[in-house]
Parts: C-alpha cells; sequence; structure tokens
C-alpha cells in the first residue's frame, strides 16, 4: 500500500497516514516503577551482565549525551562478544562514528535488529551492505520517547551513561570529568526499562542537582571513564566564514523579520552548524537593534544561545542536550538554563511539547523536493548519513519551519524531483532559502502575502531546481537497490519511508 506521502509500506508495517494523524489518538503511557530496593554497586561489566542478567534475544538501549566520545557504548558492545550472545536489538538514541564496534556485532549476528534516531559512521555500513539480519527502525527523537513510554520498545536493560553518580544510585550530567550537561534523552530509558544500570566514573556523597532519579536504578557500575567530554562538540559551533552561508542566514533572518516571527515573546531553535549560528546571529543584531526579548530558545544548546541568555535576550534555554561545553557549564550555573526530557521536548503526545511553542525552527537538508519533503536521512546514493534527531518533530510543532542550505552542493542540486529517502514530510515545511532564492510552499498564502513587496528574491521551488540544473546540470537517475533494509518512522510511529540496499552498480 502507499501511504500518505506516496511511499509504499510493506504489508503489517504502519504506514504515515499525515502529520496530524496522530490526533485522532490517544496517549498510551505504562506505569513507571520505582525499585523498592536501592541500587547495587558494580565494579565490573561482567558482574553487571550476570545480574541483570543479560541473555540472548534482549532489547539493550543507550543515551547520546557524550556523543562521539561515547565509552559506553563500545564497552557493552565488547561484552557481548565476549560472551557471544546472539539476536540482541540496540536501542542507543543515536549512533556516531566512535561506535565502530557496532559494525562487527552486525555482521557476527550478535545484534540483528537497531532501532535509532541517527546513525553515522562505521556502524552504518555493514546495514547498508545486507548484513543486519533484522531491521534498522529510525524514529525521531520525540518518537522514540513515545515509543519507549508506551510499550512500543520495551527495553530490557538500559545502560545509561552517568557523569557522576551519588551514593544512592542518582545521577547528575553536569559533575565529573566527562560532564555532558543534559540527559534528556536518558529519561524514558530510566523510567521504563526493566533494568537500569547507570554507568559512571565519579561517585560522590551528594550531587547539586539530579538528573537521574536512584529510585528507577537497579545497577551502578563504576569505570574508569565513561568517555571523552570534547567529543560531545556537535556541529562547528562557529558562525560559518563562507561569503554564501552567510548571505543564506541574512536572507533567512530577514525574511523571519518581514513576516513579523521576531517579536516580542518569539521561541527560536536552530541546529548547532555554522549556517544555522549564523541565522542565530543575524537574529540576535534584530533582537539588540529594536528591543526585542523572546521567550526562548530550545533544543541542542550551544554556547552562543548562553551569551544569548546571559544578554538577557531570552527568558530561558530549554535544553534536551548540550552541543559545547559552554553550554554544559551554564546548565550547571543557571537556573534559567532548564534541561528537559526527550518527551517534554518532542513526544507529540506529550500535554504540551516544547517543539509545538516554537516560533520559527531553522534547519538543514541533505535534499528537498518540489513537494518541500525533507531528507536528512541519506545521501542521494541511499547511503545512511544521519536521521531524523529532532527534524520531524521541530518541523511539525513550529509555526515556521525554515529549511537553509546551499543550492547545489559537491556540483549535485540540492532540490530534487523527488527526495531519495523522506524524513521530513512537505506539508511541516513551510520555506526554503538557499543562495539563489526563497521559495514559499504555495499553501502558506500567509506567508506569500507577507512578502509580496519584499525586495527579498522570492521564487518559486520549481524556479529553484531549474536555476539548480543550470548551474550543475541535470543528475542522473541514481539506480537503487530494491531490498528493504529498514524504515524511516515519522513521530508517531509509522512508516514515512522505507530505506532500500544502496545499488552496487
Amino acid at each position: 500500500m502507499r501511504n500518505a506521502a506516496g511511499r509504499v509500506v510493506p504489508d503489517g508495517m504502519p504506514a504515515f497516514a499525515g502529520a496530524d494523524a496522530y490526533r485522532s489518538h490517544s496517549r498510551v503511557l505504562l506505569s513507571q516503577e520505582p525499585r523498592k530496593h536501592p541500587p547495587v554497586f558494580y565494579s565490573s561489566l561482567s558482574a553487571v551482565f550476570a545480574a541483570a542478567p543479560v541473555v540472548d534475544g534482549m532489547t539493550l538501549s543507550f543515551h547520546h549525551h557524550l556523543r562521539n566520545g561515547d565509552k559506553v557504548t563500545n564497552a557493552v558492545c565488547a561484552e557481548i562478544l565476549r560472551r557471544g550472545l546472539k539476536n540482541l536489538t540496540l536501542a542507543p538514541s543515536s549512533v556516531f562514528p566512535t561506535n565502530a564496534i557496532l559494525a562487527e556485532l552486525i555482521q557476527a549476528g550478535h545484534v540483528t535488529n537497531l532501532r535509532t534516531n541517527y546513525i553515522n559512521g562505521p556502524a552504518a555500513l555493514p546495514i547498508e551492505a545486507g548484513k543486519l539480519r533484522g531491521l534498522l527502525l529510525m524514529d525521531t527523537h520525540g518518537g522514540r520517547a513515545r515509543a519507549i513510554e508506551s510499550g512500543e520498545l520495551p527495553i530490557d536493560v538500559a545502560f545509561l551513561a552517568a557523569p557522576a553518580v551519588d551514593r544512592n544510585g542518582n545521577g547528575s550530567g553536569t559533575m565529573g570529568p566527562a560532564a555532558c550537561g543534559s540527559l534528556g534523552y536518558a529519561q524514558p530509558d530510566l523510567h521504563y526499562a526493566k533494568y537500569v544500570v547507570l554507568v559512571t566514573d565519579t561517585v560522590v556523597d551528594s550531587l547539586d542537582r539530579i538528573d537521574l532519579d536512584g529510585a528507577f536504578v537497579d545497577a551502578v557500575l563504576v569505570v574508569d571513564s565513561i568517555g571523552d567530554p570534547e567529543g560531545i562538540v556537535s556541529g562547528t559551533t562557529r558562525i560559518t566564514r563562507d561569503p554564501v552561508g552567510l548571505k543564506i542566514a541574512r536572507d533567512a533572518a530577514r525574511f523571519l523579520w518581514e513576516v513579523g516571527a521576531i517579536r516580542p515573546g518569539f521561541s527560536m531553535q536552530t541546529g548547532a552548524g555554522g549556517t544555522s549560528l549564523a541565522v542565530a546571529a543575524q537574529v540576535r543584531s534584530l533582537m539588540r537593534e529594536h528591543g526585542i526579548r523572546g521567550s526562548f530558545a530550545s533544543g541542542g544548546i550551544t554556547g552562543y544561545y548562553v551569551d544569548m541568555l546571559e544578554e538577557g535576550l531570552f527568558d530561558h534555554l530549554y535544553d534536551v542536550q548540550c552541543f559545547d561545553l559552554s553550554a554544559v557549564r551554564s546548565l550547571a550555573k543557571n537556573a534559567l538554563h532548564q534541561a528537559i526530557s526527550a518527551s517534554r521536548y518532542g513526544n507529540p503526545f506529550d500535554h504540551d511539547p516544547i517543539v509545538d511553542q516554537l516560533s520559527f525552527v531553522i534547519l538543514g537538508a541533505t535534499e528537498i523536493d518540489l513537494n518541500f519533503h525533507v531528507n536528512v536521512t541519506t545521501d542521494s546514493f541511499g547511503r545512511l548519513i544521519g536521521g531524523s534527531g529532532g527534524h520531524a518533530d521541530t518541523a511539525h510543532g513550529a509555526k515556521i519551519t525554515v529549511i537553509t542550505t546551499n543550492l547545489t552542493k559537491a556540483r549535485l542540486p540540492i532540490v530534487k524531483q523527488r527526495v531519495t529517502t523522506l524524513t521530513t514530510p512537505g506539508e511541516d515545511v513551510d520555506v526554503l532559502v538557499t543562495e539563489r532564492g526563497i521559495a514559499i510552499r504555495p499553501d502558506r498564502i500567509d506567508l506569500i502575502a507577507a512578502t509580496r513587496n519584499s525586495r527579498l528574491p522570492i521564487r518559486t521551488i520549481e524556479d529553484l531546481l531549474q536555476t539548480a540544473h543550470a548551474l550543475s546540470g541535470v543528475p542522473k537517475e541514481l539506480p537503487h537497490g530494491t531490498r528493504i533494509i529498514g524504515h524511516v518512522l515519522y513521530r508517531d510511529g509509522t512508516v514515512i519511508d522505507n530505506l532500500y540496499q544502496p545499488s552496487q552498480d
């Protein structure tokens, strides 16, 4: 059958029925069960595996707040190899290049299913090669929280990196040598996994703040190091100096100003890349010039937003993960900088998720097509390079969703007739800003009317496609495989697209 986005969905899989279809369903919420006994402290991973116990066929989960500095997932994978466990499902919130050991587990059949929000690096290669014996399922950040709390994704054992733990088993993200800040993506695992292990390299008598409640912890594993805090840095964390990126940023900010999105009490989110931060810089200048104070910035927080908070340009920062060490330090000391859970951030069934309160969001794209569908999961050859993360969550929730990207990259058009993989549906995308012009989705007549007399280069997306072809030529139709190796899930758990094994031709 075909879903609402026109993609074929295999029989038996729930088909995407539209971005608002979830509103016709009620929230399913499992009960949270505090432990009856205090957690047991261990000094070896082998002892934890025996105590849990971890056996064939289980589902194990991890969070990604240490990002490319994570050592916890790798240590657990090494123990799986040592024990020869089979048929496991791993459910990390994201997979990074540092988690290369996962490739070995997939090829040898130790891990047969993988469920994550983002995957990049060596672990993607055996999946693309068809070596994963089950399926790769890719959630959004909010969708993963929904899946765990509803029981759709049952977790047997959660291994949660905690930079510091006290004697009662409470965990903190802002203390210890590997402090990573907010632990928002660990919250669903903490509250709903059958067995919860905090993995730490720092045990203290008491914590200044508690991010992980010891009442839900079964075991604490003390190790030499949970990871490298420098590895948490995401994106460039610096404003781009590229003239093309700066032009895109200026036009995006000017567009938002002209449509009235930057006004007292507004809220925003951008990524941590150079162009995204350049947009934030342009917005910051407009706020200063016109004396505007916003209500909040959210998402993955960088030091740039910390500076805006301390300058008094925002009332609050809502932080589901810290993207640099400045943000980690700010979260530890500033009460206006608040950590939030993944569910509070983007779960469509939360009573009022932060993403639904956004005035606008600035997002990127690997590809965008004439229907404004966006791909951030694969490249044009179908190779795995990322995933939705919060892309689809924020795109749906924000009042205005802006995609910023160069019109061509590496001599390939970013605007396509049809995206290779559909991550975020076009009905949730409002504006595309490139260095060659700005396209507004035709049914956003309010935005079109607001910019009717603008000096900005407002064009149709079809015009931008033709311009891209004039610059780089019309690309040859790339061959793709036909074997399904996974599915991209929309935030309500329905299949919005399939992942195909890339063609070897």
